[in-house]
């Protein structure tokens, strides 16, 4: 059973529509390495067509251009791309394939036994529908110490979403790398239960 892992760059007020304004100013050698390992041993990316035609339209020509980020880029492009989209254009990057139905499809690579991690890179839209069907194992947070103040958020309105801490890192720049799992809450509580934690007078 394949692992299905999101990744997110995200400001303090859960804007996930990364502005390259207050995105790159935090992006060292530490968040590189992050990255790095984000996309160490993926089998399947996962991208909604935004993310996909922002990627397809930046990393063939850096993978061309032999730059120092030729490797990451050919290791994109090397790498099975499965879009969700609905229309039939021609997706232009090798290993790219399109589907309809991303939950369906998310699913069925879970499910295959052959398969280890499946990453969702970016894609809000995808990472709520696979929250909402409950197929996503791993959430990985970069939280910038900044608030964004406008653009697409992370969280709506919508059900308590309890997840559970994996493990945490701090940056020098202080944008924390937060990994989280689904799951639940801790119990049933109210104030007469919390206020035997307060400190005695």
């Amino acid at each position: 059973m394949a692992t299905i892992v999101s990744t997110l760059f995200i400001a303090l007020d859960g804007v996930a529509e990364v502005d390259p304004a207050w995105h790159f100013p935090y992006f060292d050698e530490r968040m590189g390495a992050g990255v790095g390992s984000d996309y160490e041993d993926v089998d399947v990316l996962v991208l909604g067509r935004v993310t996909y035609d922002s990627f397809a339209g930046a990393w063939p020509e850096r993978e061309t251009a032999g730059g120092e980020d030729a490797g990451f880029a050919a290791q994109l492009g090397d790498v099975r791309k499965l879009v969700a989209t609905r229309g039939d254009a021609d997706l232009g990057w090798r290993n790219a394939e399109r589907t309809a139905d991303v939950v369906a499809a998310v699913r069925a690579l879970r499910d295959d036994a052959d398969l280890g991690t499946v990453l969702v890179a970016g894609s809000l839209s995808v990472v709520r529908q696979l929250l909402d069907a409950g197929l996503l194992d791993e959430l990985r947070l970069y939280v910038h110490p900044v608030a964004a103040g406008s653009g697409e958020r992370l969280w709506g309105d919508g059900p308590v979403r309890p997840l559970r801490l994996v493990s945490s890192e701090a940056y020098p720049t202080g944008v924390l790398r937060l990994v989280y799992a689904p799951s639940e809450l801790p119990g049933t509580a109210g104030y007469d239960d919390a206020k035997e934690h307060l400190p005695a007078s």
